[in-house]
């Protein structure tokens, strides 16, 4: 009894990511860009937004906003750290067209506004919308389940689930 009192709590080793948002998923294979289809960086998927609203798709915390705007990095509750990346060829922008709403070192929750970007702007001044949503530390996961792809909701369709290793 003193032990499933006192003892140490089972850590939690899956997650479901939802997309970060309204659009259309995409494999990453089919993003325009090799860094990312070829998963350089790591799995994931990707989101032709047809809202700028971007969200967060796991609980966790706000480990890095790049200065320029154009990305974020979240770790979630089991570890896995994820970058956005808004849009393709968006560094170049210098946050022209995006509004951060959080902060370094901030928890999240699923559906947390994170980043407005203005789509028009960035879809005229960059090479694409489409934004890469990657977990770049694939070391720590062990699976991850088959990503759905079609049409999504920011913040309440599911992609996929990942599970951690122990």
């Amino acid at each position: 009894m003193l032990k499933s009192l006192f003892g140490k709590k089972e850590k939690k080793t899956e997650e479901t990511l939802y997309s970060p948002l309204t659009g259309e998923v995409l494999k990453l294979e089919d993003v325009p860009d090799p860094v990312f289809s070829q998963k350089l960086m790591g799995e994931g998927f990707a989101v032709e937004p047809s809202d700028g609203s971007v969200v967060s798709p796991i609980n966790g915390q706000v480990i890095q906003v790049f200065h320029t705007k154009h990305a974020i990095g979240l770790r979630s509750e089991t570890g896995v750290e994820i970058l956005i990346h808004i849009g393709l060829e968006t560094v170049s922008l210098d946050g022209d067209g995006f509004e951060v709403h959080v902060k370094e070192g901030q928890k999240v929750k699923v559906g947390d506004l994170l980043i407005s970007a203005h789509l028009s702007l960035i879809s005229e001044k960059a090479e694409s919308i489409i934004t890469p949503i990657v977990m770049t530390n694939s070391d720590v996961i062990e699976e991850v389940s088959e990503m759905i792809t079609g049409s999504a909701t920011k913040g309440t369709t599911k992609v996929c689930t990942v599970r951690v290793k122990r």
